[in-house]
């Protein structure tokens, strides 16, 4: 048997791109729809109510699409409103704050068997994230105790969508976001927004040598892969479609999209998403 329906990605904007990429890379025959909320993006400096408000609606928008499961893609709603996601879907949900927060438990449990002392685990998201601690009741549910420490890194939105991912403002602005974080001794870094992989070399280089940096897209990925049953797969051997869905479009946000794909972007299909 083979589900063809697709499955669904949802971020406030194009940064989710690089959760869909990871992906299309793990489940290469599905076919991907994906919702860019661009209209409305940032998220991360938005209430709670709010970016509640836009998940819901992007959600509904996804769900009467057909869609077989759904990804919320962006950190700062999976952080604020995955609960809200998961109690009107009927499709198995998974958000990326969980994953990632499982994958740097492991992480550290990793390095700490291999004879490290026991350090903190350090988060980089937007503000609304860290506000909301999501990463770290989900890192301290796994690992009691675990001392968590999170940092707001702004600026490496805009660097991330204007490509300065590598230059000397990119390499000032690591440097002064992440003192904190090499001082407290944490050597396993969650990044906890999807932008920020792409400054993935400038963030190791401002950090101690060795340090794990923890990529939320790929355990998203990995997390999808065991939600969907065999029966929910779809069959053959061809490459799956991927639509690209936003609410504004411009030539600068093609630009961007190509940024976090890798590669020049799909066509951008504006479509509207009542508040």
């Amino acid at each position: 048997m083979s589900d063809e329906r697709p499955i669904g990605l949802f971020d406030s904007g194009v940064g989710g791109l690089t959760v869909l990429d990871a992906v299309a890379r793990r489940l290469p025959h599905e076919r991907l729809l994906y919702l860019g909320d661009t209209a409305r993006l940032p998220y991360g400096t938005k209430s709670k109510e709010t970016v509640r408000r836009y998940a819901r609606r992007a959600i509904e928008f996804l769900l009467d699409h057909g869609v077989k499961a759904v990804v919320v893609a962006c950190n700062t709603a999976s952080a604020l409103a995955l609960d809200a996601v998961v109690e009107m879907s009927p499709v198995p949900v998974v958000g990326v704050v969980t994953p990632g927060a499982e994958a740097a438990v492991a992480a550290a449990r990793v390095r700490e068997a291999g004879g490290e002392p026991r350090r903190p685990i350090a988060v980089l998201a937007t503000e609304a994230t860290v506000a909301s601690d999501a990463y770290g009741r989900a890192i301290r549910a796994l690992d009691p105790g675990r001392e968590v420490l999170h940092t707001a890194c702004p600026l490496f939105v805009p660097l991330a969508e204007e490509g300065w991912t590598e230059n000397d403002v990119a390499r000032a602005a690591a440097a002064r976001y992440l003192e904190p974080v090499s001082a407290s001794g944490a050597r396993v870094i969650v990044l906890g927004c999807t932008h920020y992989p792409l400054l993935a070399r400038t963030i190791a280089g401002a950090l101690p040598a060795g340090t794990t940096l923890v990529d939320s897209a790929h355990a998203a990925a990995d997390a999808l892969e065991t939600a969907l049953p065999a029966s929910a797969r779809r069959a053959g051997s061809e490459a799956g479609e991927t639509r690209i869905l936003v609410t504004d479009a411009s030539d600068r946000l093609r630009r961007v999209a190509g940024r976090f794909l890798g590669r020049p972007a799909a066509d951008l299909a504006l479509i509207d998403l009542p508040v």
